[in-house]
């Protein structure tokens, strides 16, 4: 039988799209399609759970405009399935008189995007966050923290009760049309469709590939590696500090982040990994270091980009360098206070002439919506995406 549409990844993307179509289509056939054995297996559940009010996105961008409204959305969903929510607030912090142009930057975008953000002397961080050094920050009330693995199980659960067909340990493997429908080949047989939707994260340009669509952007995954506090000193912090973000560099630096367990994460850094999954250091791919090597894209990157990914590198090898930008911000951490914890690889996509893909990419045809990059805050604003997506197809009948 064929399916009405099917999700090539399980991930809070994958899922939300699906809750969004199954809402919308209560008759139609909806397949999800994932190569592991359990749903949320890579970005959503290794993130750090944090839920983003859209402070830093370019006004008028697509994370702009997910963000705020998406986030709350998942204060709603959260909150009505009974999944661990708070909205602890975040401040982020300029630790230096030359930081504080940026930080006016920040609150001027946060405005623009309808966010609140309140500015903070040295007396008014010190009141809401003691042990943290800076000379200003910007409170913004409405980001918070929860569990995105849980929710994607809350999604799944979602899915089932509706007739929605789940099919874990299912990998893509290849794509052909037959007529009108397309037939995608899996290691657990066939699967007939009229349209599908490509979230596959990590693997979304080689799905796209097989789908039979030249990507406009290859993905090169970053390693963010994470420390977590003994139980001692997780009171160091109260919520989430954050520093001052580097504009050329599209990550937000070493932070502090309360997690919904009230544990305390320190980190990440940002490592180019060395496999699409490279959680790890041994974890190598000699065909992803072909690519590394061979594209135009990646090589120009690197010779732009190679002093900061030295630095992470440094930090990734070196715990006292990973200390000490994370002691920028909270003096009274020792590396005693620090123990690993687990990492995540980040999808992040990289055009020809080697620019970071900077927004939310989604290209369609005829048959398929192909999701290439949905980095932060995608698993925020995840409801918001899926219903977008949802759209799509339903603009095209």
């Amino acid at each position: 039988m064929t399916n009405d549409v099917a999700i090539i990844g399980g991930g809070i993307v994958g899922l939300a799209t699906a809750h969004a179509l199954s809402e919308r289509h209560p008759g139609h056939r909806i397949t999800v399609l994932d190569k592991e054995r359990h749903w949320g297996a890579h970005q959503t559940g290794h993130n750090s759970g944090v839920i983003h009010s859209g402070l830093y996105y370019a006004p008028g961008s697509a994370k702009s405009r997910f963000a705020r409204a998406g986030g709350e959305a998942m204060y709603r969903f959260c909150t009505d399935h009974g999944i661990p929510v708070r909205r602890t607030g975040k401040v982020v912090v300029a630790t230096s008189n030359d930081q504080l142009p940026r930080l006016a930057e920040l609150q001027r975008r946060g405005e623009a995007n309808g966010v609140q953000a309140h500015e903070l002397d040295l007396i008014g961080l010190r009141e809401r966050e003691p042990h943290v050094r800076g000379v200003r920050a910007l409170l913004v009330p409405d980001a918070g923290i929860t569990d995105f693995a849980a929710v994607s199980a809350k999604l799944a659960d979602l899915l089932a009760e509706r007739g929605v067909d789940l099919r874990p340990a299912t990998e893509l493997l290849g794509v052909r049309r037959d007529g009108a429908e397309l037939v995608l080949r899996t290691n657990r047989g066939e699967v007939r469709t009229r349209r599908a939707v490509n979230c596959a994260g990590l693997h979304s340009d080689a799905v796209a590939e097989l789908a039979g669509t030249t990507p406009p952007a290859r993905i090169l995954p970053f390693r963010g590696e994470y420390y977590e506090t003994t139980s001692f000193t997780r009171d160091l912090v109260n919520a989430l500090v954050y520093p001052v973000p580097d504009p050329a560099f599209p990550f937000l630096g070493v932070h502090l982040t309360r997690m919904i367990d009230g544990s305390l994460h320190v980190g990440p850094n940002a490592v180019p990994a060395l496999s699409r999954e490279g959680y790890r250091w041994g974890a190598i791919s000699p065909r992803h270091l072909q690519r590394l090597v061979t594209d135009p894209g990646l090589r120009v990157l690197a010779k732009k980009h190679w002093r900061a990914g030295a630095t992470e590198i440094a930090r990734s090898a070196l715990k006292p360098l990973f200390l000490r930008a994370a002691r920028s911000l909270l003096p009274d951490l020792r590396g005693h206070d620090l123990l690993p914890a687990e990492a995540g690889v980040r999808a992040q996509a990289v055009a020809p002439d080697g620019t970071l893909v900077d927004d939310f990419l989604v290209v369609e045809d005829e048959n398929w919506v192909h999701v290439l990059n949905a980095p932060s805050p995608a698993a925020t604003a995840s409801l918001l995406i899926g219903k977008d997506i949802a759209n799509r197809l339903d603009s095209r009948g």
